[in-house]
């Protein structure tokens, strides 16, 4: 647990221009686990001020997403609360207003400079072996040179002051971070479109929500002096900042699109289970410290603390993930498994008989699943009147013994009855054909599964019952034996 004594208060924030990452997801995992674990408040807030780039579609999976994860959220889109609107584009106001505060407090300035003779600038400092910030040029214009410029209707941002100095960061995770405020320059806190820049929305909606922790990845912890200095000037106490190392491919690049799937919605679409996600996210950067690695919710935020957290970038292994996965599902009830599993089989144009058939598949099958999606592919035998054999199953069904074998069984099975085990069957024609140990086994499998190898064999048996085990017996006994017997 955490120990923790004033309210916590924890936001995730994601700008909804692309699918929700599992680095970001991860995110918003440990933020949950924090306010959880500390009986605090998780806000969700997003931050849509990319014109060009936000979209509604992205918003709504981000939402859909979170929500599948099982992360729900005490303030937010859908939720309301006290600290809304929760989109930022709902916000614009608020920004604006507090700009304007931030001008005549000299805090801030407009800024008159085009991008043009921006780039000029920054191209000379840069030959010149200098830091390329910008050169503060607006911060002293007159209130005649900012009349000029508005009566020629000129563009302009609003620039924040920022003074050289030292600022020192006390990172929850990290430890403690220096920066040398000279190497950053006045910033944009408005832009020309009268839009927030980053860094201001997100600092001035911490402030206005009362956000106590901020837990983010470490890709913004050069933006936390910035931060600091508006929570400063806004007058509110600064929160307390956390930062997570990243997530790397197995080849110790960050994770990307190249690794493969990096979405949540991939591995929704692919059937793995949230509470496995969830648990395989958990492990990403973060160890209770006793070893255990397969959790339930209530564990992990019973267990989380922020000193478990690890400053070492983390490794995401889609093997142990499937690891994870496996031991969600094998330890589901069938009827829960069947639920999931169904989608994906209608998706697939699978005539799946009934869902008490199913039910019965996902008895047998679950041992063999990683997924719920594998139930299509690893469950064929169960669906697909027609179904393929491998390689060795056509070698073991290709023996004339075994072909012998089961003609023998087929007249033993006439008697064999829905519930009952046909055992005596099987061992009556073990004795009548003479085929004893593996083969037997290995010809009724091959014969029923086109495969020599899978899941208990008498479970499969009974859930395809008298009725299909007999037709498909006769099938493959006409497709391997009896045409070559009858060719001869």
């Amino acid at each position: 647990m955490n120990n923790v004594k004033d309210p916590v208060v924890v936001r995730f924030a994601p700008s909804p221009t692309g699918m929700l990452h599992v680095g970001n997801a991860r995110t918003a995992l440990f933020n949950w686990l924090f306010a959880k674990s500390t009986g605090g408040r998780f806000i969700l807030r997003i931050e849509d001020t990319d014109c060009d780039r936000s979209t509604s579609e992205y918003t709504k999976m981000i939402l859909d997403n979170i929500r599948w994860l099982g992360l729900s959220w005490d303030e937010g889109p859908g939720k309301g609360g006290d600290n809304g609107p929760y989109l930022q584009s709902e916000r614009l106001v608020s920004y604006r207003e507090k700009a304007e505060i931030l001008i005549k407090e000299k805090k801030a300035y407009r800024c008159y400079c085009t991008q043009e003779e921006l780039e000029i600038r920054k191209q000379e400092a840069v030959s010149q072996g200098k830091q390329p910030i910008y050169d503060g040029k607006c911060r002293n214009l007159t209130a005649e040179d900012i009349q000029k410029h508005d009566e020629k209707g000129s563009g302009y941002t609003v620039r924040f002051i920022v003074e050289p100095q030292e600022l020192i960061v006390e990172d929850l995770i990290r430890g403690q971070v220096r920066f040398d405020l000279s190497l950053y320059g006045d910033f944009i806190i408005m832009k020309s479109n009268g839009y927030p820049s980053f860094h201001f929305a997100v600092a001035l909606d911490d402030a206005l929500m009362g956000v106590t922790h901020v837990i983010r990845g470490e890709d913004h912890l050069p933006n936390t002096p910035r931060h600091m200095l508006l929570f400063r000037s806004f007058g509110v106490i600064t929160p307390q900042f956390g930062h997570l190392s990243m997530i790397l491919g197995p080849d110790g690049q960050r994770l990307s699109k190249r690794h493969g799937v990096t979405s949540v919605d991939e591995y929704r679409q692919k059937g793995y289970p949230p509470q496995a996600l969830v648990n395989y996210l958990a492990l990403l950067g973060w160890s209770p410290g006793d070893g255990q690695e397969l959790f339930s919710v209530e564990e992990l935020i019973n267990k989380f603390s922020l000193k478990g957290i690890s400053k070492s970038a983390s490794i995401f292994d889609p093997q142990k993930l499937d690891w994870v996965s496996s031991n969600y599902i094998h330890k589901e009830d069938p009827s829960d498994i069947a639920i999931h599993s169904i989608p994906f089989l209608q998706d697939a144009g699978i005539d799946y008989v009934d869902e008490d058939y199913v039910v019965k598949a996902m008895a047998v099958l679950k041992l063999s699943l990683i997924t719920y999606s594998d139930v299509v592919q690893k469950g064929s035998f169960f669906w697909n009147k027609e179904y393929e054999f491998n390689d060795e199953a056509i070698e073991v069904l290709e023996r004339c013994e075994v072909g012998k074998f089961i003609e023998v069984l087929l007249v033993n099975l006439k008697d064999w009855v829905e519930g009952s085990m046909p055992g005596e069957a099987v061992r009556n024609a073990s004795l009548a054909s003479g085929i004893k140990g593996k083969e037997i086994y290995h010809g009724i499998r091959a014969a029923i599964t086109g495969m020599v190898s899978g899941p208990d064999l008498a479970g499969i048996v009974n859930t395809l019952g008298p009725e299909r085990v007999q037709k498909r017996l006769k099938c493959v006994l006409q497709k391997f034996w009896m045409a070559d017997k009858n060719e001869s």
